[in-house]
């Protein structure tokens, strides 16, 4: 019945308005004419070469980008949580797409513990069109998109407003669609003309901060804020130093990856979203294949095979002794393993082909700076590959 229609959401029956269904269709067009402007898979293709080159710039700016988004946004976030003071909720839907989606996947646990309710990362078209039935008015959905235009997170949103939920939105682009259409906005000071980086880790940065100003309004534990908010304050410069101490060595590993044609990235828990934003640089920088397997679904089907390379992302947690199985099994599979974990952590120093070593963290914010490794590793592939292809070599 839907099938000719461009969204479900215009089809009869839909609970979106006259003024919604024209916004969304306008929004459809314009994507369809932007998929089409889009690099191909080329090896030597320009515009998809200059992109990746933009990416290593923004790579490196993220420390700047992450500070000035959490020093300026810090007055939204109080007046956000004091909006939201009275309101009770039962449940947190956070949705978005691709990198989006993975932001919300590493934001949920320290939502979950400062609101103390549960806190749903779902797919834009899945909620705009599937897991939508228990939104009401004491739902709060939050949204996340760099354009601010991308159709199905607009129409999550949009339809979590019609069901009576307050809706929250981030985005870097002022005056878009998304913004406009929130209840709440969050501006995320970042570029994304390179692959998206800088715009996911001050977004997940923001969230933190949303977190932990929610829990300082509403009685959580005074040290647990001071401990965190001390943490989320010194991650700038942990990921310049991340990029400082171990491009040459990720270099290295790109160089000597740069024949295969799939890459795999695993991990468990909020590190997933590291896993997610590994495979996604890779797919996006290079013409090859990339993964992300969750922990466990890795021990559940021969996930690597042979000479596989298979970045491992354990920093100090919960997962760690099933990430040590992994690496192990990885290894028996005869496979490459990768694996980026804390520098006082020796677990797998005899179970990986290179340890990438960054500083202990809280688990619920190493996803901000364990991320980095595998951004600059899908950076330095996809060069090795431009440079193979330019010389046979």
């Amino acid at each position: 019945m839907t099938a000719q229609y461009a969204t479900p959401l215009l089809a009869p029956g839909s609970p979106l308005d006259a003024r919604a269904r024209q916004l969304i269709q306008e929004l459809y067009e314009r994507e369809t004419n932007r998929l089409k402007a889009l690099p191909i898979d080329d090896a030597l293709n320009p515009i998809r070469r200059r992109r990746v080159e933009i990416t290593r710039t923004e790579i490196e700016g993220q420390p700047d980008c992450l500070r000035k988004t959490l020093m300026t946004q810090q007055p939204a976030i109080v007046e956000i949580v004091r909006g939201l003071a009275g309101k009770p909720l039962k449940r947190i839907y956070l949705t978005g797409c691709g990198d989006s989606l993975a932001v919300m996947i590493a934001a949920r646990p320290l939502l979950e513990e400062m609101f103390k309710v549960a806190c749903e990362p779902v797919q834009a078209l899945d909620m705009a069109y599937y897991f939508n039935k228990p939104v009401d008015a004491e739902t709060l959905a939050i949204g996340l998109s760099s354009s601010g235009e991308t159709p199905r997170t607009v129409e999550a949103i949009i339809m979590a407003k019609a069901l009576g939920a307050q809706t929250l939105v981030l985005s870097n682009t002022v005056g878009s669609t998304l913004m406009r259409e929130a209840d709440h906005t969050l501006f995320v000071h970042a570029e994304r003309k390179g692959w998206p980086t800088q715009a996911s880790t001050a977004a997940l940065g923001l969230l933190c901060a949303l977190a932990l100003e929610y829990g300082r309004q509403n009685g959580a534990v005074p040290s647990r804020i001071r401990e965190l908010q001390d943490a989320l304050l010194a991650v700038p410069e942990q990921i310049a130093e991340a990029i400082r101490e171990h491009e040459p060595a990720i270099q290295a590993i790109a160089e000597a990856e740069a024949m295969k044609s799939i890459y795999l990235f695993c991990a468990g828990g909020p590190s997933f979203a590291s896993a997610f934003f590994g495979a996604a640089k890779v797919k996006e920088c290079t013409p090859d294949h990339a993964i992300a397997i969750p922990l466990e679904e890795y021990h559940h089907y021969h996930s690597q095979k042979p000479g596989d390379p298979l970045f491992l992302i354990a920093p100090n947690g919960l997962s760690v002794p099933r990430a040590r199985d992994t690496a192990e099994e990885g290894m028996r599979y005869g496979g490459k393993v990768y694996a980026v974990t804390a520098r006082d952590n020796a677990t797998f120093n005899q179970l990986s082909t290179a340890v990438i070593r960054l500083p202990p963290m809280i688990e619920r914010l190493s996803p901000l700076a364990y991320t980095v490794p595998v951004q600059l590793f899908a950076y330095h592939l996809a060069m090795t590959k431009f440079r193979v292809a330019e010389t046979g070599r």
